[in-house]
């Protein structure tokens, strides 16, 4: 388990179902102690900077951001670019867990240092053991540093 005693993730997803996929099947890993789920990617910079609606919120950075590309407001290729783009928070391991296969997008991903690339499975049993594994190798497996 990860060092902290408090685990949060931000699932960053406009699609509710799959949303609702992710939280349940992270939750039943028990990798984490706290889901944020925002559904476009202004909402997701508005979390991760703490202003907008979350500027009451203390400023600690979850241990891991999964987020998707084709979203409102902003795409997720403009929220990982601003995020690896910031000295705080470039540290954060960014999963792009999209429905696009497009090479364009897989390669633009890694560009923008994402730390990993999953296209999400269609079918529901295959879609939360995906989530499910990697949730627990990036906070249960994968070393981070301690100001995560």
């Amino acid at each position: 388990m990860a060092s902290t005693s408090k685990v949060e993730i931000l699932l960053a997803e406009d699609n509710p179902t799959d949303a609702e996929l992710a939280i349940r099947a992270l939750r039943k890993s028990g990798v984490c102690s706290e889901i944020f789920w925002v559904q476009d990617g202004e909402e997701a910079l508005h979390f991760m900077k703490c202003s907008g609606k979350y500027a009451g919120r203390s400023s600690g950075t979850p241990q891991l951001v999964l987020l998707d590309l084709k979203m409102p407001k902003v795409d997720g290729l403009e929220v990982l670019a601003k995020l690896k783009s910031d000295p705080v928070l470039r540290v954060v391991p960014v999963v792009i867990m999209t429905s696009s296969d497009q090479e364009t997008d897989l390669i633009k991903s890694y560009q923008l240092n994402a730390n990993s690339y999953i296209v999400k499975p269609v079918d529901f049993a295959k879609f939360t053991d995906q989530v499910s594994r990697l949730g627990f190798y990036w906070i249960s497996i994968n070393r981070a540093p301690a100001q995560i």
